[in-house]
């Protein structure tokens, strides 16, 4: 890995005006290593790998999920209704079924139960025992609730309130018509969403594939256990890939280190049944950096070549044909993470139909240095209602990113305390991550008692001067 140096988007349909136009945003032959980046502006770049990912993933046929399988999949098509939502008239309480005013004769057959054929009509003035979830008898005016009626002696049921025409009635399509449109494509599916889909009658359900994604770590200096020694480092980015990219929904194929040799790595890349691979390191111009030749000597296509970004501006994307991606990430922790950030999680996300979250916007409780020109990503915890940056933001840095709810999008030129800044969350903050439960955005650390107090004291910046 080699170290290098090291925003905001106003909707995805305004951005992709933007691309356009963007140097560095027109697909092209990858170049060789000698020839200069042509770096695309970040909102750009971010637009870029959502419309490659949308691409391929419009031309994937649906699958037909057993709804025990689809627990944490990505509905490819609306979910509408196979029935009337309720599919017939019931009973919304334990108590009694009663035709006409009161008071009833009490019916000697025996309670209306759920789940049993349906009982004969009531004529009026007479009630019958019904529970919750019943099928209500034909010709029921309303349900009386079992603690609102008393019976006397003679087998008549006085009401003790007021009785309403269709009182404690759920009707026959109460919540939704056959064909109504429950909920839209690309929404995931929750615990909540295979309830509704089994009461609709379904047995599976119409998903998008996972994503498959293969993880490359390069370098030759890389160490996968015990302390640096030699020259030699322990290898970051191979533990915190593969469970990044599964908490963003992709299916991890696996995660191969390859030193640095340019043979391994494009039959790596050539070889891989992945629909995207991820490459550490290696997207400069140095000695040993062949990303750029093995993807030119591939045939692959360069869609983004440099982003405008501090950390991880030698970022890349390329098609290497045209159902598969590439994205090269920096070989410096931060900056990979800010390359995670920019450009796999929007091309993963429209791969899989995911629509991307709305985004939002914080203010600054502290100044933050920019750059002249580039956007920065730097990692923030929530604080009621700001945000606040954290001190460890270098490129080979991960203790900011560590103790982070988020990463702020920081324009050209810096933030002044009280700026509203674009918050891009932490894919963990989710319920349906692959670390099972976790906190809600901005909860994490605001009121994490001990914990805040430790990270605030050793993380937050009051003057945000590392580059």
């Amino acid at each position: 890995m080699t170290p290098h140096d090291e925003g905001d988007d106003d909707g995805v349909d305004e951005v992709l005006a933007l691309v356009a136009p963007q140097r560095g945003a027109e697909p092209r032959p990858a170049h060789a290593p000698d020839e200069p980046h042509r770096a695309t502006v970040w909102p750009a770049a971010r637009a870029v790998a959502a419309r490659a990912g949308a691409t391929v993933g419009a031309t994937h046929p649906p699958l037909r999920t057993p709804l025990d399988q689809a627990l944490g999949q990505v509905l490819a098509e609306p979910l509408r209704a196979l029935t009337d939502l309720p599919s017939f008239d019931t009973s919304a309480m334990d108590g009694w079924a009663v035709a006409g005013p009161g008071p009833w004769e009490i019916r000697a057959q025996g309670a209306v139960l759920a789940g049993h054929a349906p009982a004969a009509p009531l004529e009026d003035g007479t009630a019958v025992r019904i529970a919750t979830g019943a099928r209500v008898p034909p010709e029921t005016t309303a349900v009386i609730r079992s603690e609102h009626a008393r019976t006397d002696a003679s087998g008549h049921l006085h009401a003790l309130r007021e009785v309403v025409p269709g009182q404690d009635i759920r009707p026959r399509g109460q919540e939704c018509r056959v064909g109504d449109r429950l909920l839209p494509a690309g929404t995931q599916v929750t615990p909540a969403v295979l309830g509704l889909a089994a009461a609709a009658g379904y047995d599976e359900l119409p998903t998008r594939a996972r994503p498959r994604v293969e993880v490359l770590v390069l370098g030759d200096e890389l160490l996968t256990a015990g302390l640096p020694h030699d020259g030699l480092i322990r290898d970051a980015l191979g533990p915190m890939l593969g469970p990044w990219l599964n908490a963003l929904g992709a299916e991890v194929l696996a995660t191969r280190r390859i030193g640095d040799d340019a043979d391994a790595l494009l039959a790596a890349v050539t070889g891989s049944p992945a629909d995207l691979v991820i490459t550490t390191g290696g997207t400069a111009s140095g000695p040993v950096d062949h990303v750029h030749p093995v993807l030119a000597k591939a045939g692959a296509t360069l869609l983004v070549d440099g982003v405008k970004v501090r950390p991880g501006h030698p970022m890349l994307l390329a098609r290497l044909d045209a159902d598969r991606h590439l994205v090269g990430l920096p070989g410096n922790p931060l900056a990979a993470v800010s390359g995670l950030l920019t450009l796999a999680e929007p091309l993963l996300r429209a791969l899989a139909g995911t629509p991307p979250a709305p985004p939002y916007r914080v203010p600054m409780a502290d100044e933050v240095q920019g750059h002249p020109h580039d956007t920065r990503l730097v990692p923030v915890v929530h604080r009621d209602d700001q945000v606040v940056p954290l001190r460890f933001h270098g490129p080979a840095m991960l203790r900011g990113i560590a103790a982070a709810d988020g990463m702020a999008v920081v324009p050209p030129g810096g933030a002044r305390p009280g700026d509203a800044l674009e918050i891009l969350d932490l894919p963990w903050a989710g319920s349906l991550s692959a670390f099972g439960p976790l906190p809600s955005p901005g909860s994490s650390l605001a009121a994490s008692g001990q914990g805040e107090a430790e990270v605030r004291k050793e993380g937050v910046s009051r003057e945000t001067s590392q580059p």
